[in-house]
């Protein structure tokens, strides 16, 4: 797989033909986002394919989210694959459920994201994996903290989470990178490394199931699940589809733009140092800013929502990081105050469709950026020009040269 840069075409009218791919947007959306909540709050484009709408305030994304099931989960990609390539439903629940599936799958995994289970289960493992990275480039003085440090960190927890080999970290990066980012452009990317990693995860379901072994996968299967009876192989297959899909580049993604912030802010950066104890708010405060996730819902009948009218087969954009920089909902919202106390934020979603590894990600998120702190506490952007963002489904930096 070779990355590429795909043709934009210009917009000349962000209400009426955004696009969300465009480099403006992935470079800087917020200015976007501003002017879009001034003039049309839900904005709408027929690009690739589908009539899509985007929200921008937070009452109003808050509102859709909770428009169930007429704005299905069922597609939650922010594009759609075109029909001759849509095999089948996406197999990745809760994420791609509505009730009643999304209700008992999503009973299924919260106990294992519950804060006092992540800690006990993941907290020494995911310290250690950071301080192993960092001691493979601080003789250096100067890493890609995308590449050599943020992008390691979640598929390898990933990969201890499910009992699966540490090396199997770099197919993961791969296969979710065909999926969820290259793919979303080149639909035979994804259809090919969705197949790759289906078919990787129905294997090893598969084995667990014949010989159950100590991990979580076995855990799962052997729940006691009146609805999962007699599916149990294919749901928990989606679970970890899910896990791997939604727990990878969206996590590396919140952890490269905190070490990015800090390495252009070094008033922050020197402040963080010096105060251990604003880190819960300065986490919660990149989280707000940089939130990196936007997903899909697909309307299966038409829905009137305000002045517009979502017509069935119609997409929302459910703009979780436009929300975040809502004035309504936040004071001095296009600023980075690390120690902003009052923070509802919606990075992790909203509604019954919140993400279940909130909790997981924060877990790897705080240890990543502490330990960075604890044996890097002076770094910069060696060159901001060099930066590079990935956008669409997920936003984050994918190149970040720094140096110390």
């Amino acid at each position: 797989m070779t990355d590429s840069t795909p043709q934009i075409d210009p917009v000349n009218d962000w209400t009426t033909d955004y696009d969300i791919f465009h480099p403006d947007y992935v470079a800087d959306p917020v200015p976007i986002w501003n002017d879009l909540r001034d003039q049309c709050p839900m904005a709408r484009t027929d690009r690739r394919g589908i009539r899509a709408w985007l929200p921008t305030r937070h009452a109003d994304v808050q509102a859709l989210a909770k428009i169930v099931p007429e704005l299905s989960n069922r597609d939650p990609l922010v594009v759609t694959l075109p029909p001759d390539m849509r095999s089948s439903p996406t197999n990745a629940p809760p994420i791609s459920a509505d009730p009643p599936e999304q209700t008992w799958t999503r009973c299924m995994i919260l106990p294992t994201f519950a804060p006092k289970m992540v800690r006990e289960r993941y907290a020494q493992f995911t310290e250690d994996l950071c301080n192993g990275l960092i001691d493979g480039f601080i003789e250096d003085r100067s890493c890609d903290a995308a590449v050599d440090y943020a992008q390691q960190i979640p598929p390898r927890v990933i990969a201890h989470m499910l009992g699966f080999d540490q090396a199997l970290a770099n197919d993961f990066t791969i296969w979710v990178r065909g999926v969820l980012e290259l793919g979303l452009f080149d639909p035979a990317i994804r259809v090919k490394y969705r197949k790759i990693l289906l078919d990787f995860l129905t294997a090893e379901v598969t084995s667990r199931w014949e010989e159950p072994r100590d991990d979580l996968i076995s855990e799962f299967l052997q729940m006691d699940v009146p609805e999962m009876k007699g599916t149990e192989v294919h749901t928990v297959v989606g679970i970890c589809n899910l896990l791997i899909v939604a727990g990878v580049d969206t996590t590396w993604s919140s952890i490269g733009s905190a070490l990015f912030h800090f390495g252009t802010h070094p008033d922050d950066r020197r402040r963080l140092a010096a105060d251990s104890s604003l880190l819960p708010t300065a986490i919660e405060e990149m989280l707000r800013y940089y939130s990196p996730v936007t997903m899909a819902r697909i309307a299966i009948e038409d829905v009137e929502f305000g002045d517009v009218t979502i017509k069935e087969g119609e997409k929302v954009l459910m703009n979780f990081p436009g929300a975040n920089h809502d004035p309504e909902a936040f004071e001095n919202p296009d600023q980075i105050l690390i120690a902003r106390t009052r923070n509802r934020h919606v990075a992790f979603g909203s509604g019954i469709h919140r993400c279940a590894g909130s909790n997981l990600a924060r877990l790897e998120m705080s240890i990543a950026v502490e330990t960075w702190f604890k044996r890097i506490p002076e770094f910069r952007v060696s060159d901001p020009a060099a930066v590079t963002w990935a956008g669409g489904q997920v936003r984050g930096p994918r190149t970040l040269p720094v140096s110390f």
